[in-house]
Order: C-alpha cells, then sequence, then structure tokens
C-alpha cells in the first residue's frame, strides 16, 4: 500500500518590481507558501499565498496528521485536516495552509 511519507513546506518571499496597490492596501513582496506531499518517488506540490505563518500550521498541524495515510484518498486527508484545525479555527491563513496541501495531494 501506497502511503503518504513526508509533508514538506517551504516559503518565498517575492519582492515585486515597484509597489503595488489595489486600492485598500499597497505591498511590495508577495509572500507564497509551497507544501509538498511524497509518496515513495512521487512529490506533488500545492500552493498558497499568505503570511509565512502558514508553513507553521502545515508543519505542526497538518503534516503529523497525514504522515501514512493513504496519498489517494484525498476526500479523507480534507476531512481529517478540518477536524485537527476545529479549535484553531479554520477561515484565513489555516484555509489557506489545507489549500497548499490540498493541492499536493491531488499532484
Amino acid at each position: 500500500m501506497n502511503e503518504i511519507e513526508r509533508i514538506g513546506v517551504r516559503v518565498y518571499t517575492v519582492p515585486t518590481d515597484a509597489p503595488e496597490a489595489d486600492g485598500t492596501i499597497a505591498w511590495d513582496h508577495t509572500t507564497l507558501v509551497l507544501a509538498e506531499a511524497g509518496s515513495g518517488p512521487r512529490t506533488g506540490i500545492g500552493w498558497t499565498y499568505g503570511a509565512p505563518a502558514t508553513a507553521a500550521v502545515i508543519r505542526d498541524e497538518l503534516a503529523p496528521l497525514l504522515t501514512g495515510r493513504d496519498p489517494h484518498d484525498t476526500s479523507g486527508a480534507h476531512e481529517a485536516m478540518n477536524r485537527a484545525v476545529r479549535n484553531t479555527g479554520r477561515p484565513g491563513l489555516v484555509a489557506g495552509a489545507i489549500s497548499a496541501v490540498d493541492l499536493a495531494l491531488w499532484d
């Protein structure tokens, strides 16, 4: 049986060429959180935009929960992640963390 052997996470902060704005806020960089889910020689990649703290949610809350699970049971993994963050709060940063891992599992 295949199982998820590793969940990795990296954070990249990419400066913009010039300050950008959308009418509500201005910024001069974008932060990308990259999640990887590995089983044997295969590695899936997922990502989200968010604060570097998103990586801590993936590393500390989600990765231990998913290691050893069937990589093809994406709906079961998604449900387990949602249950695991019940008291942490699902919106915002946590939803971004789940999204990145979800994408990596589907990749």
